[in-house]
């Protein structure tokens, strides 16, 4: 099984690029709704939940925010364990949110997966896929995340919902709760996607990494 080191800061910076994406989409999908960040809302971080999308309906639904830094291939990389060290699930496992919004930074694709069907469509399958093995240093800290590498492909097919749009440029955080940033929808099956070097949208806790992935 494979495997790669990264620093804290890079899984940081990967983190901050997908939530601001993730923000710009919500917003653009439904006009007049509102994105709550709850990264640091101890009430939400063991949900493995990053967002709050409030739609003008009055619905309030809860969106996971993955970023994935290094875009060559058809993968997704689904956490399965978010410190190997210390046995603690992955959030791709536990997340209680409704949506997975995975962004390919490097190729400026947005993917956006319905996550609980995705979920219940991987676990009977799970053995099919390859596993790899990620390091993160946090200071003298290093920690092993495990995810399997599952192809866009696999999921699009297998999942309704699974929709994709393509970045234009990166969003700008604009006063307000608006984020500007261009995106355009992507015609025909999802664009090439990513090896797994990703990062999720939240930092470590004391009981394992929040902040994981590869990124």
């Amino acid at each position: 099984m494979g495997g790669r080191s990264f620093s804290m800061r890079g899984v940081q910076g990967a983190a901050d690029r997908a939530v601001q994406h993730a923000r710009a989409w919500l917003l653009e999908t439904e006009p007049g709704s509102r994105v709550h960040d709850v990264q640091l809302d101890p009430r939400f971080q063991h949900r493995g939940v990053d967002l709050l999308w409030e739609l003008p309906t009055g619905e309030v639904r809860g969106i996971e925010v993955k970023g994935d830094r290094n875009a060559t291939r058809r993968r997704y990389f689904f956490e399965l364990v978010s410190n190997l060290e210390k046995d603690t699930p992955g959030c791709f496992l536990y997340s209680g949110a409704d949506l997975m919004v995975y962004v390919f930074l490097t190729q400026g694709e947005l993917h956006v997966l319905p996550l609980p069907q995705v979920r219940e469509w991987f676990i009977p399958r799970a053995k099919e896929y390859a596993l790899k093995h990620a390091f993160t240093q946090t200071g003298a800290i290093r920690y092993t995340t495990v995810g399997a590498v599952v192809p866009v492909r696999d999921v699009a097919e297998g999942v309704p919902g699974v929709s994709a749009v393509k970045l234009k440029r990166a969003p700008t955080a604009m006063p307000g709760n608006t984020v500007a940033g261009a995106l355009t929808p992507e015609a025909g099956a999802p664009a090439p996607s990513a090896p797994p070097d990703t990062a999720s949208a939240r930092a470590p806790r004391s009981r394992g990494p929040k902040r994981t992935g590869t990124g």
